[in-house]
């Protein structure tokens, strides 16, 4: 009989399998604000500043989907939208503790041309005012006027030509001198840039197919970015800095981060051709909090209503969807889980030590509640029990929950199982995340007071606390005590959101019980006595979404955003070259392929030449750390093969990019298995 019904749910769901929302954090993820690019959130990120870490970094990006080519009339920030960052350091209250404003104000250097950029003039030119309220917006203090905008990268004639252009020396440094110092002491940058998100569009958008070597759907395209970076006093509750911490994890120090932007609520249009006018009270069409909340929790029934929620005061409505999350639907196997191979990698657990079901809709961990085996962890009715046990039909309301919408408290069970008794996840464990601040709100929550991991150490990984995690419970330098230790990659999403992180795969294994793993609610084939380290948790580690990083590097510093992607490069063009980086759109180079692949000792690449030209092949980890290079110097046409030893690689996944007279022209994943 369940050979039947799996068979028929395997059918069925191939016909009726509700589409899977496109997971590109926040590009075009509700009917309505698709239809408003430049009011549109699409990432928010918050992390320890790595170039001074007395300050925090907060990244708001808008404008989806910019493509570098898309005049003449290119993407800028609108100047009839309010762009709001909104800062939480206390538990009470609902309104924002800190808010940071934005508008623009744009003006036409010359009307008489068609060229966005002529002769030293900028068509349209932005400039920008930043304001900030510490009352919950009833008062604001004008911090900075007149910012800089950069105009948009269109190509060499136009950004470093003296003649015809602005005669920069780079696009680079247009940057720079757009960065601001605002009278409280923030450092402000507000422009377009290339979009750090990274995802398989296609593939995520395909009912889940995601791809083990998948094609990232933002690579290439800009966004518009909004860059602060605050003192961490100017934004700790009581304005202390680091040094008054008490731990690494000391709860005073959490903040939750959240943007949006709002519009008039009437515009009017004119049948002259002039510019439309507004009226009426401002109201918030767009916000981010975590990323894709929007995409793969809230569906598409609700999700305008999502984007103008207040949510202070309004996301007890969605906690449902937090409690029984769709995707989970996806890697059950009594579901939907048969008809999407590309999560196959990914089960829930259906008998965690033998007794808890983490299904939708199943019991969870209801069984232990208002027992003793809970009294004083943060299952207890008297501490938060009545959240995160709340019935016998929300069994994810006690780790998906409060990842979104509470934090993760340094409290039993939400402590690795580190020095834990064998099946028993309610004991005291190794502490490895306190960014809670329970609001019951979609906010990113980050705490300050985490170290940041250097960008170039081994350790640094994409996966953030998972990357932590998978550290405390099997490295010898963590695993060996439960007192609190700084573990690399505590300071990595979802405690904040570093740019490397990669989101996706991470929220597609915490869907998929990661975390509740990582407590000691081992998955389903794990037995009492042996290694936790079994082959459902191998599978669950070893899954990734087929996009691992971002398609250019970061600044080291601030900004820390890339230079946005030309919109024209072109060798029959003879004037300055300098900071200019090929589009590849006629690409030199056929279909490099590596055998075998995956490999152990040895990997080759195979590549052919249409034109002649010094080739360079590097091999990068997944954060874009150089680990191998080639360099067969200059080449004719032809085909060529090159190998590489990989003896001292460690296994895992990289990434291989072929360049030609120093320009990237192809990238392809290569695996390491032994």
């Amino acid at each position: 009989m369940k050979n039947i019904i799996n068979k028929f749910l395997i059918g069925a769901a191939i016909c009726m399998l509700p589409q899977v929302s496109a997971i590109a954090s926040s590009h075009r993820e509700a009917p309505l604000i698709a239809n408003d690019p430049l009011a549109d959130n699409t990432d928010l990120y918050a992390f320890r500043s790595p170039c001074d870490s007395s300050k925090i970094v907060i990244i708001a990006n808008y404008i989806p989907f910019e493509h570098p080519a898309g005049g003449p009339n290119w993407y800028n920030f609108g100047t009839n939208i309010r762009y709001e960052i909104h800062i939480k350091n206390k538990s009470t209250g609902t309104t924002d503790d800190i808010t940071y404003r934005f508008t623009f104000t744009q003006s036409n250097e010359d009307s008489t041309t068609f060229f966005n950029i002529r002769l030293g003039k900028q068509n349209l030119k932005d400039v920008y005012t930043c304001e900030r309220s510490l009352d919950g917006g009833t008062t604001w203090t004008t911090i900075l006027t007149n910012g800089i905008v950069p105009p948009p990268n269109i190509g060499p004639r136009s950004i470093q030509n003296a003649t015809v252009g602005l005669g920069a020396t780079s696009y680079d440094a247009l940057m720079t001198a757009a960065i601001g110092s605002a009278s409280t002491g923030e450092k402000l940058f507000c422009g377009p840039a290339d979009d750090p998100f990274f995802v398989d569009l296609g593939g995520a958008f395909d009912v889940g197919g995601f791809r083990t070597a998948g094609r990232d759907g933002l690579a290439k395209f800009n966004c518009h970015s909004i860059v602060l970076e605050i003192p961490i006093s100017t934004l700790q509750a009581t304005g202390l800095s680091t040094s008054s911490a008490t731990s690494i994890l000391d709860p005073n120090f959490v903040i939750g981060v959240w943007a949006s932007a709002s519009r008039p609520a009437i515009t009017t249009l004119s049948s002259t051709g002039g510019a439309p006018t507004t009226s009426g009270s401002w109201v918030q069409v767009s916000r981010l909090g975590m990323p894709l909340t929007n995409e793969v929790v809230i569906p598409i029934g609700m999700k305008d209503k999502w984007n103008g929620t207040n949510p202070y005061t309004g996301d007890g409505a969605f906690v449902p969807y937090f409690e029984n999350p769709e995707l989970a639907l996806y890697m059950d196997a009594s579901a939907f889980g048969p008809a999407v191979p590309g999560l196959a990698a990914l089960r829930i657990q259906t008998n965690s030590l033998g007794a808890f079901d983490f299904r939708n809709t199943k019991k969870g961990l209801w069984s232990l509640k208002g027992t003793p085996a809970v009294a004083g962890t943060a299952l207890d009715n008297a501490v938060f029990g009545d959240i995160l046990l709340p019935d016998s039909t929300s069994p994810r309301a006690v780790d998906i929950l409060p990842i979104f919408y509470t934090g993760v408290p340094n409290l039993s069970p939400y402590q690795l199982a580190t020095g834990k008794p064998a099946g028993n996840p309610l004991a005291a464990g190794k502490p490895f995340i306190n960014n809670f601040l329970p609001n019951l709100c979609d906010m990113l929550r980050l705490n300050m007071a985490v170290p940041v991991t250097d960008r170039s150490s081994a350790d640094f990984s994409s996966l953030g606390i998972i990357a932590a995690a998978k550290l405390g419970l099997l490295d010898s330098r963590f695993n060996t005590s439960t007192a609190v230790q700084f573990i690399p990659n505590m300071d990595g999403f979802p405690n904040g959101r570093r740019l490397e992180d990669d989101v996706t795969t991470i929220e597609l294994q915490a869907v998929s019980g990661v975390a509740l793993a990582a407590i000691g609610l081992w998955y389903d084939d794990y037995t009492v006595g042996g290694s936790p380290v079994t082959t459902d948790l191998t599978n669950v580690l070893g899954f990734n979404a087929g996009v691992t990083h971002n398609d250019t590097t970061f600044k080291s510093c601030f900004p820390y955003v890339q230079d946005p992607w030309p919109g024209f490069t072109g060798s029959e063009y003879s004037g300055p070259t300098e900071g200019v980086t090929n589009l590849n759109i006629n690409t030199p180079v056929i279909a490099m392929n590596a055998f075998p692949n995956p490999f152990s000792s040895q990997v080759s690449f195979r590549y052919k030449l249409d034109v002649a030209g010094k080739v360079n092949i590097q091999v990068t980890d997944i954060t874009g750390r150089v680990v191998s290079t080639i360099e067969p110097g200059n080449k004719t046409p032809g085909d060529y093969t090159q190998q590489l030893n990989t003896a001292a690689l460690a296994p895992g996944n990289y990434i291989a990019v072929l360049s030609l007279d120093g320009q990237k022209i192809q990238s392809l994943k290569i695996v390491k298995i032994h």
